[in-house]
């Protein structure tokens, strides 16, 4: 009996000992995947705050380094929590290996965005804050990530684009070079003296914010039965362009009155002629 007693207080204690080993290393693994997930964020976001104080570091790449650090971390705090829960290293990049083969061929789409995004900060066709149009969209460029393009629109609406879907259209850079060329159209009368048409589209040069060179000049576009077509164009910065593109529309019609050029409009002459009776119906002539 006594030994009876022994026996299962030692198997007791080796049932504790046993559950006692197994909820430490649980613990351990939970406590090692909340800190280091947490320690991987933090430092994503230290990485990226460094990043940004670099003046001579493109900010297109911080928001990307700063991805690729944080999922880094969070690949190393799976791995050593594996290994807290018992599962040998070996096993765990076997695991890693299988594991990551059938995500990319589930995620062949989303690997594509990463491999896109690497392709577009590497070859850099637009940076943060440009004007683009790409995969039928338009607005300026806030952020590249692994897997989206985040494009602010003029009239403030958020659109998240896939990285691939930016990287297979093509990419139009408005912002590109720093300086843009402004033509400015207007029709005119055909009586109209085309020197004094080229004194009143000049006199619209001299806004401090045109360019001297490329030089402005006066081109006649073309003739049609309505008007005679004439263009000022005229070279301004980026910065400019909008703004000045705006107040020449404005000040167009006044610098034409001023040097008595006419605008010709569209007009409709209606032709009407009595009624008269043809076999006893009414017929308009």
């Amino acid at each position: 009996m006594d030994n009876q007693f022994i026996n299962l207080t030692l198997l007791d204690e080796q049932n504790f000992d046993v559950l006692l080993g197994f909820s430490t290393q649980l613990l351990a693994g939970i406590l090692t995947l909340i800190i280091g997930f947490w320690l991987a964020g933090r430092a994503g976001r230290l990485t990226v705050e460094s990043l940004n104080k670099i003046e001579r570091l493109d900010n297109t790449v911080v928001p990307l380094l700063g991805a690729l650090v944080r999922y880094a971390g969070m690949t190393l705090t799976l791995v050593v929590a594996l290994g807290k829960f018992g599962v040998e290293t070996t096993s765990i990049i076997a695991l890693l290996g299988a594991a990551g083969l059938a995500i990319g061929l589930a995620l062949q789409g989303t690997l594509s965005n990463v491999a896109a995004g690497l392709m577009l900060v590497f070859l850099r066709p637009f940076k943060i804050g440009d004007w683009i149009e790409a995969a039928g969209m338009s607005g300026s460029v806030r952020e590249i990530g692994l897997f989206t393009t985040v494009i602010d629109t003029f009239d403030n609406v958020f659109i998240s684009v896939p990285n691939s879907s930016i990287w297979s259209s093509s990419i139009v850079n408005h912002s590109r070079y720093g300086t843009r060329r402004l033509d400015l159209d207007i029709g005119i009368d055909h009586a109209s003296d085309l020197d004094k048409a080229e004194a009143a589209m000049m006199s619209l040069a001299s806004d401090p914010r045109v360019l001297k060179d490329p030089a402005p000049r006066f081109i006649v576009v073309g003739f049609d039965e309505r008007a005679v077509t004439i263009r000022l164009r005229v070279h301004a910065t980026y910065a400019d362009f909008f703004d000045l593109g705006y107040d020449l529309n404005r000040r167009l019609k006044q610098a034409l009155d001023d040097h008595k050029i006419i605008i010709p409009y569209p007009k409709r002459i209606i032709h009407h002629n009595d009624a008269v009776e043809d076999r006893g119906d009414i017929r308009i002539t």
